[in-house]
């Protein structure tokens, strides 16, 4: 699909008042991401189940197959990787494309820095644009030569050299894509790599590394492993994505008459900030039918449609919703009262800059609402419908599509082919749970 293309497909919604029903959402994007890189790398046969075929996702098995995994696809979600450990990979022939995908991008190179293969690993035009200095200079120190544009951006150039040295690392980001990074490439060098964090972020990486037969030591916000350490095939299944889920979870909390039940949805502690943020602005949201998966804890989320209230939102719960503002911003419309959001700079530097893309875009539908660089000011009310330009996100795309349950008119989203990246049948399962939706 051309850049023309994909900008041409838009959504068009009516006024819709409730969401109902029971259905499951895609492979979660997090950890599909990573069984698909673990699996790569380990030695034997991994089968997964419930791999997220978004495009984001399928790019990172294309890039093992360039490598020389051979990859076998049995059935829906279903991958079988036989894996021949780091050793059997080749260089590849050509540049790497990861499409949109910044885990990708930055777990890959991490993986990579100690591999001592020639790689260069390029992506679309947002990809592109996406800062990625947060993990080539904590990789240079350990001694990787990863090289970027001037700007600090993709491409980003693997050169091979020396083996590399574990460092002991202090973010000062929470980014669960800089840690994982690091991590990756200290596996692949000597010594103990560790990392602090300044804030909790999702723990997909050290939870499937141990899946993999990797010991990796947590303490707080404390992540360390020993380099050297070989990754064993296994089994494992991915979760529901909590992300993908959090659109049908915040249409139905800010409706009054909605109810439904997202099945197997991945509960990880470190992805609930959505859910304990739409608790405190009171949603009724109760987990079901709770368990453990591939040593990921899982769950049904019932929710029952009411009226939410604005709040501040606590900055401890930031980090652990980064990815679900977009949706948080629509239930802050839906909410009666002000709702302030500080403390989400990274925001900013995601596949679109989110603050802008949605206070835009919302403004746009009859929103009050104010941005500030590290947050927004939202004032709840309805809106008068119009016209959203989600700027190529398929996050601002799904959260602008729930905006029509607040809308008194029509609602036009802009630039909508970027679902695709995670969630490529969202049109078909909002319409069947209540959206009136159409795609032209």
């Amino acid at each position: 699909m051309t850049s023309t293309d994909a900008a041409a497909v838009s959504y068009s919604l009516q006024p819709a008042s409730a969401l109902k029903g029971r259905f499951r959402v895609p492979g979660d994007k997090s950890m599909s991401h990573r069984a698909m890189m673990f699996g790569g790398i380990a030695d034997g046969v991994t089968e997964v189940s419930g791999f997220l075929e978004g495009e984001d996702c399928l790019h990172t098995l294309e890039a093992f197959e360039a490598l020389g995994v051979r990859v076998e696809r049995p059935g829906a979600g279903q991958v079988v990787l036989h894996g021949g450990g780091t050793d059997s990979l080749v260089a590849p022939k050509a540049p790497v494309y990861l499409g949109n995908s910044g885990t990708g991008m930055r777990l890959l190179t991490g993986l990579f820095a100690g591999l001592n293969l020639p790689v260069t690993f390029t992506g679309d035009a947002s990809l592109s644009t996406r800062p990625m200095r947060r993990i080539t200079e904590p990789l240079a120190l350990m001694g990787a030569r990863v090289g970027t544009t001037d700007a600090g951006t993709p491409p980003l150039e693997i050169v091979p050299g020396d083996t590399l040295v574990g460092i002991d690392y202090r973010s000062p980001l929470a980014s669960a894509q800089v840690k994982s990074a690091i991590l990756l490439a200290g596996l692949h060098a000597s010594g103990r790599t560790t990392v602090h964090e300044p804030a909790v972020t999702r723990d997909h990486t050290e939870r499937m590394l141990r899946g993999f037969g990797v010991e990796v030591d947590v303490d707080g916000l404390k992540v360390s492993l020993e380099g050297g350490q070989k990754l064993r095939a296994t089994t494992l299944t991915v979760p529901g994505d909590i992300s993908s889920a959090a659109f049908f979870l915040v249409g139905a909390a800010m409706t009054p008459g909605s109810e439904l039940t997202v099945e197997g949805v991945g509960v990880n502690p470190t992805r609930t900030g959505i859910v304990d943020i739409l608790k405190l602005m009171g949603a009724t949201i109760e987990p079901r039918n709770e368990r453990e998966v591939s040593g990921e804890p899982v769950a049904d989320l019932h929710v029952v449609g009411g009226r939410l209230r604005g709040i501040d939102v606590p900055e401890r719960l930031v980090s652990l919703a980064i990815d679900e503002f977009p949706a948080l911003f629509v239930a802050a419309v839906g909410a009666e009262g002000i709702t302030r959001v500080t403390g989400a700079e990274e925001l900013r530097v995601k596949e679109t800059d989110r603050i802008q893309v949605m206070c835009d875009g919302l403004r746009a539908l009859g929103a009050d609402i104010e941005d500030f660089p590290d947050g927004a000011r939202i004032n709840g009310g309805r809106l008068d419908g119009g016209e959203a330009d989600s700027c190529g996100d398929h996050r601002t795309t799904m959260a602008f599509s729930m905006a029509s349950l607040l809308a008194d008119g029509p609602v036009t989203v802009r630039d909508c082919a970027n679902v695709n990246t995670s969630f490529p049948d969202f049109a078909v399962l909002a319409k069947r749970a209540g959206l009136a939706i159409e795609v032209y």
